[in-house]
């Protein structure tokens, strides 16, 4: 089915349109959501409910982007809504496992293992996990998290540095990164 069709069969409330929709767009948005949820039936749960928004808004996509995006967009809002609703983004923000932790920007390597990578940020308090989320994968400034999430943005902000300080130091724990060298001077040979 292309997709002026799927998208004139969702207008038109048709099932076999809404499931093509899903079936193209569900295994994606779920990898979204499971960023964002604490297990897979959270997840599952979050990816119903933002496909839900997804058909009753339908009307609203103009085509001037990618339908992808689109749905990416209430997907992401859906999760944090739920998250919201839940109080689990107010309730989670630890603060304790940061205070000490050094990182430097080129000490996460640009080609670690995807789905390694997700599985250290699923570790992350929910708060920081959030924020991460929003700023390095979604692409959210600081401004837009704040307002999304109802914080300051100097909060948004220490969240998201205590967060890559934090999966910083799970991917030391799990060997998926080096620790970084301590000023480490050579010697210099003569």
């Amino acid at each position: 089915m292309t997709d002026e069709l799927m998208l004139q069969g969702c207008l038109d409330n048709l099932s076999t349109a809404q499931e093509a929709l899903y079936n193209r767009f569900g295994p994606r948005m779920l990898g979204v959501c499971y960023r964002y949820a604490r297990n897979r039936e959270d997840a599952e749960d979050m990816l119903q409910e933002g496909f839900i928004k997804v058909y009753s808004q339908i009307r609203q996509y103009k085509g001037s982007g990618a339908l992808e995006g689109w749905i990416r967009k209430i997907v992401v809002h859906t999760c944090i809504n739920i998250l919201k609703k839940n109080k689990k983004f107010s309730d989670s923000v630890d603060l304790i496992h940061a205070s000490s932790i050094h990182i430097s920007e080129n000490t996460i390597p640009s080609l670690l293992q995807a789905k390694q990578v997700v599985e250290c940020i699923r570790l992350l308090p929910i708060g920081y996990r959030t924020v991460l989320n929003l700023y390095a994968i979604e692409g959210f400034t600081h401004k837009e998290i704040a307002t999304i999430l109802e914080i300051e943005e100097s909060t948004s902000r220490s969240q998201y540095t205590r967060a890559r300080a934090l999966l910083e130091e799970i991917l030391i724990k799990k060997k998926i990164l080096q620790k970084p060298r301590e000023n480490v001077k050579m010697a210099s040979v003569k």
